[in-house]
């Protein structure tokens, strides 16, 4: 091997020395040499590779003809071992091309652009022909291909001109199809306008009647006034007349009716008389009810959820909630989500809703008091599926009604007297039942109290 590089490096320097490009090579011719440069590129070790080319040995050859093109290309018109190396690697690859080329012509079957570019390679006697010959060829048959693409598109051109002509006389007969109809159109709207044109002086001329008639009607019913002015002239003098009548008949009245009033007083004075009479005669007791005793409130020994408040209990002391409970027929109202989001915000709605109610109907077992939880269903895009624990009435206000507001609404309810008691931090929500009577206690002492259940 060593002999026959040898040798061949030999044959080719002297046939270098007599033959060289005088013009850069065909770009088709040197597409096929980048190709085949990047085919043989993997064969080689990376002592082989001159040192601008050794960043590519990993490459693939599609990649290393994409970066590498120009940088393979000056290799081998430089480094003419490496292009020795390329030039084995071609023999070993397409034998039959390279010894035809090497032992005479080249096969007249063989594709010019493979022959030029194996020549450039392999540089046997006469390579510089055969890549003029190849450049010629290629650049003939691109001449051919634009040739034939601008017969083509001379065609394409020649067809969208027809086309265009088609058009446009199917165009121009439309256009004057629309003329005539516009025209036919035109002709229908005059007509129509000197026929507004006649109901327009028709117009005018009943106007003037018109108006001359409601000159004639303003007339009359001028005259009609001036008659109307002298009648209610006329009555007014005979109103101040029965006026004068009416007062002297009303102070006649009150002469004769003093002695009507005389005989009531008299015949009052009789029924009175007998009533006692009654009274003694039936023996009948002193009334033992007042209309005082009819107004409800707190009497003395009677405690209130206001007096709850008086004794020496925290307002966090869930002791504090089981008096209030304790009271008779007492009603605790729960602000929901103020509770929840106080207790346990991290937790979903759906979760928190179940624990509160959940602890809530075991309030309501041990204390007895009735009890009802509000939650805010303002925001709620569909009604909530929820079956109220026994004991526990849960509401959920009306769109456009806050949970605040639905709580106020059923502390106005209750009767006055009654124990209320209002669990909610809201400060609104606090002063507001407040006024109503009810007793408002924050959330932390429910949830203190339900920790404890």
């Amino acid at each position: 091997m060593e002999r026959s590089e040898s040798g061949g490096g030999e044959a080719e320097e002297a046939t270098g020395a007599a033959e060289v490009l005088d013009r850069p090579l065909p770009e088709g011719v040197r597409r096929r040499v980048v190709a085949l440069t990047a085919d043989a590129f993997g064969g080689l070790t990376m002592a082989e590779l001159p040192t601008q080319l050794r960043q590519y040995a990993r490459f693939t050859p599609t990649r290393r003809a994409k970066f590498a093109g120009n940088a393979m290309a000056a290799a081998l018109e430089s480094h003419t071992l490496f292009r020795q190396r390329i030039a084995e690697k071609l023999r070993e690859a397409q034998p039959e091309l390279t010894e035809a080329l090497e032992s005479g012509p080249p096969p007249a079957a063989a594709d010019p652009l493979d022959v030029a570019a194996a020549a450039y390679v392999l540089r046997p006697a006469g390579w510089v022909e055969l890549v003029a010959a190849a450049g010629e060829e290629a650049e003939r048959a691109q001449a051919e291909r634009a040739e034939e693409d601008a017969a083509r598109e001379l065609r394409r051109l020649r067809e969208e001109l027809a086309e265009a002509r088609t058009a446009a006389r199917g165009e121009t007969e439309q256009m004057r199809t629309d003329l005539a109809a516009a025209r036919k159109e035109g002709d229908r709207l005059r007509r129509k306008l000197r026929s507004a044109e006649s109901d327009v002086r028709r117009g005018e001329a009943a106007l003037r009647k018109a108006a001359a008639e409601l000159e004639s009607v303003r007339a009359a019913a001028a005259a009609e006034k001036s008659t109307a002015d002298t009648e209610a002239r006329r009555l007014k003098s005979r109103l101040a007349e029965t006026e004068t009548a009416l007062e002297a008949s009303r102070r006649a009245a009150r002469e004769g009716r003093s002695v009507e009033d005389m005989r009531v007083r008299l015949l009052l004075d009789t029924v009175l008389d007998a009533a006692q009479g009654l009274r003694r005669e039936l023996a009948l007791p002193p009334a033992s009810m007042h209309p005082a005793d009819t107004v409800e409130a707190v009497e003395p020994g009677r405690m209130t959820p206001k007096d709850i408040a008086s004794r020496a209990l925290s307002e966090t002391d869930p002791a504090l909630l089981d008096q209030l409970l304790a009271l008779p027929q007492s009603h605790l109202v729960v602000d929901g989500y103020n509770v929840t989001k106080t207790g346990y915000p991290t937790m979903p709605l759906e979760k928190q809703r179940l624990r509160l109610l959940g602890g809530l109907a075991v309030l309501a077992a041990q204390t007895g008091a009735e009890m009802t939880c509000v939650f805010d269903g303002a925001e709620l895009a569909a009604p909530v599926l929820l079956a109220p624990p026994r004991g526990v009435r849960v509401l959920f206000s009306k769109p456009g009604q806050t949970a605040d507001e639905l709580i106020r609404r059923l502390v106005r309810a209750e009767p006055p007297g009654r124990p209320v008691v209002v669990v909610s931090s809201d400060r609104e929500v606090a002063d507001g039942v407040a006024r109503a009577g009810a007793r408002p206690v924050a959330a932390a002492l429910l949830l203190k109290r339900l920790s404890r259940t």
